[in-house]
This record gives structure tokens, C-alpha cells and sequence, in this order.
């Protein structure tokens, strides 16, 4: 794993690891793949004497992963430092599903050919 937010310690860290680990054995995805989206907006702090009190001036850029976990939305702060490679795991995270969609895709399909296959086969 990565960056700072490899190291969380606890109960829920030791589960969310643990069942992590019994599905990277069952199956082969990577491990180091994110949710969700990485989005940047720009926020005014409020001092009166910062360049972002200007009119001008569009604020301070933030980055922010937003995902869902438990049904719920999620977002997290991304360090300015962290965000290129925030950005090249959540756009391999998106190519993983969009890859797994498309196998879950064709065995549907495959499914339904099967079946009118088997209608025009019999007498």
C-alpha cells in the first residue's frame, strides 16, 4: 500500500484488511485500485489580507476523493502532493470496472444466446 493512509491501525482496519486480503485471493485484482473520483475546487479561507479576498481571484485549490462506502458518500482531503497518484489509481480503479462490467456483459449475453440456441434446437 501507499502513502500515510496505509498504516491505519484498529479493529475496523484489521477486518477491512483481512477480508481485503480473502478477496485478492479469490480473485486477481490489484490492490492499490480507488473508487470513486478525484475533483478540484477552490475555497476562500476568509483572512482579509489573503489573495483569495480578491474579486479576481478564483480562491485556493483543494482536491477531493469522492466515493462511496456502506451506501454512504465519502470524500477525503488529497494533499496536494498525493494527487497525481490519487488520479493514476482511481482512473485504474475505473478501467478495472469498466473491464469487469464488460466480462459481466458478455457472459449475460452469452447466457441469452445459449438459450436461443437451445430453443431452435428442439423439435
Amino acid at each position: 500500500m501507499y502513502g500515510p493512509y496505509a498504516q491505519s491501525r484498529g479493529p475496523q482496519a484489521a477486518r477491512l484488511r483481512q477480508r481485503k486480503a480473502e478477496l485478492l485471493r479469490r480473485f486477481p485484482i490489484p490492490d492499490d485500485l480507488l473508487p470513486g473520483s478525484l475533483s478540484l475546487s477552490h475555497l476562500r479561507c476568509g483572512k482579509p489580507t489573503c489573495h483569495c479576498a480578491q474579486a479576481h481571484d478564483p480562491g485556493h485549490p483543494i482536491w477531493t476523493l469522492t466515493f462511496m462506502a456502506d451506501r454512504k458518500k465519502r470524500t477525503l482531503h488529497v494533499p496536494k502532493d498525493m494527487v497525481e497518484e490519487v488520479q493514476r489509481r482511481v482512473t485504474a480503479g475505473r478501467q478495472f470496472q469498466d473491464a469487469v462490467r464488460e466480462v459481466l456483459t458478455a457472459n449475460a449475453e452469452l447466457l441469452v444466446l445459449a438459450r436461443r440456441q437451445r430453443r431452435k434446437s428442439r423439435p
